[in-house]
């Protein structure tokens, strides 16, 4: 009976022996920099940094923008104000010119109008 279990104790001692040598190759390939993973990791690593150099210089950018379009709002305010203003004052002046949208039937002027004859001068 002992040299069964003993049979049986160093046949599990082999398969696991071989189960890590499959694992550590198989590991080996995973995490090689070049072909496996690890080179997926590596690019995908490179790709972040470059995405984040870019959103650093977008909201830079997007900042700059905003504060120039800030200034611009600041400025067209200012001159819509003073354009209220403007029209304000332009309702109490008096008319410069009578009003002649519709003429009183008093002050029609006679019209005359001239019509060369049929005979020229000529003859």
């Amino acid at each position: 009976m002992n040299l069964i279990a003993d049979f049986l104790l160093a046949a599990g001692a082999f398969a696991t022996a071989l189960y890590c040598l499959v694992l550590a190759n198989r590991l080996k390939r995973f995490t090689a920099l070049e072909t496996g993973m690890g080179g997926a990791i590596a690019v995908l690593s490179a790709q972040v940094d470059d995405m984040t150099q870019a959103l650093e210089r977008a909201r830079a950018s997007a900042s700059s923008s905003s504060s120039g379009l800030e200034d611009q709002v600041r400025r067209a305010e200012a001159a819509a104000a003073k354009l209220e203003l403007m029209l304000a004052a332009l309702h109490d002046l008096p008319d410069a010119v009578p009003r002649t949208d519709s003429p009183d039937p008093d002050e029609r002027r006679l019209r005359f109008v001239r019509r060369r004859s049929g005979v020229s001068a000529a003859e």
